[in-house]
């Protein structure tokens, strides 16, 4: 099985397969638009907008499984994204990403990136290990997605080259992202 597999559904509800993004190097990230990491969307919009043009895309799958920061219907986070953050990328229809109702797509990127914990040496990092710890162990056991804005990236050829906690600031990733960014070595450039 292959990323290029799954099936999913835009924030319009049009079944989308993943396939259409062959050849392109993905960022898969889960986000909610009413939690405070949304700081993300715009560093996610500039990076998308950086390097599109590369064969770059954000997909992102609003998920209200944490603390219930993604409330709303599909149309009121596609708007609330447009307007207050300017998303630009590709937004999914709410999806959950752990649990027995999780989308088949997140426990086929979990399994390939597991957890490997919060960067214990920041203060942020630091923080997030404990509050999930402390307030919500069944989240913070294992390998599924711990909370929202976990991050992954896929190269061209479809296979998962990294998991981004919560708390990995996007500008980290991007010195991550240029290596599988070049163009393709038969010649051909985006």
């Amino acid at each position: 099985m292959s990323i290029y597999d799954f099936q999913v559904h835009a924030i319009n509800g049009t079944p989308v397969n993943m396939s259409v993004y062959r050849g392109k190097v993905l960022l898969i990230v889960n986000t909610a638009s009413r939690c405070s990491y949304s700081r993300q969307f715009p560093e996610l919009q500039k990076l998308y907008v950086k390097h599109r043009e590369r064969g770059f895309e954000v997909l992102a799958f609003p998920c209200n499984q944490f603390n219930g920061k993604e409330p709303g219907s599909d149309a009121e986070v596609r708007e609330y994204c447009g307007t207050s953050f300017g998303v630009t990328f590709a937004l999914f229809g709410k999806t959950e990403v752990r649990g027995p109702n999780a989308h088949p797509l997140f426990p086929f990127l979990t399994e390939r990136a597991p957890f490997r914990g919060f960067d214990a040496g920041s203060p942020e990092g630091l923080r997030m290990s404990v509050f999930l710890q402390e307030k919500y162990p069944e989240l913070y056991a294992g390998d599924e997605i711990k909370w929202n804005f976990t991050k992954f990236v896929i190269d061209r050829s479809g296979e998962v080259r990294g998991r981004y906690e919560t708390t990995t600031p996007v500008a980290e990733i991007e010195p991550e992202l240029e290596p599988l960014l070049k163009p393709f070595e038969t010649g051909r450039a985006f």
